[in-house]
């Protein structure tokens, strides 16, 4: 397969895709994890507890906090207000406790119900995404899955410079 050319206008083409598609795919992705009882700051600390907390499980409040404030423009207080949301009844998904080695610290850790809960989650977001493969041909599927893997490689190399 000969090599096709790169549009001198590609960066200009890539964000003229990537803006509707992050309102249109991605708002739905975060609809379908989230269901009726999260909000999205709710959401998207689960998903952080998931993917970058110890075990998938716990994780420190503070790298809760840094990683939202770059996600979102969120306050200190929002956040308080999620977690505490998401303590009580009747989600009660997460616990927090003083951290051991640092009073001052706090780590966020899932339930049991908040497990449960993030297995649903994740379910429902695969769902939905594989709304989105099956109208793709397997090819579109690897050099898809390739380009994501690139972005994020990409992106996360910023925060190291």
């Amino acid at each position: 397969m000969p090599r096709q050319k790169v549009p001198r206008d590609a960066a200009l083409q890539f964000l003229e895709l990537y803006y509707p598609i992050h309102y249109k795919a991605g708002i739905g992705v975060e609809d379908a994890l989230r269901g009726a009882d999260l909000s999205r700051h709710q959401t998207a600390i689960l998903w952080l507890i998931h993917s970058q907390g110890q075990d998938g499980k716990r994780m420190r409040r503070k790298d809760i906090v840094q990683a939202l404030s770059t996600w979102f423009e969120i306050s200190n207080a929002a956040i308080t207000k999620a977690l505490r949301g998401m303590s009580v009844a009747p989600l009660t998904l997460v616990e927090q406790a003083e951290d051991p080695r640092s009073g001052r610290e706090k780590i966020v850790t899932l339930t049991p119900a908040g497990e449960d809960y993030l297995v649903e989650m994740i379910l429902r977001g695969r769902d939905y995404v594989q709304r989105i493969v099956d109208g793709l041909s397997d090819d579109q599927v690897v050099h898809g899955l390739d380009f994501f893997r690139r972005i994020s490689a990409i992106v996360d190399s910023w925060s190291k410079d």
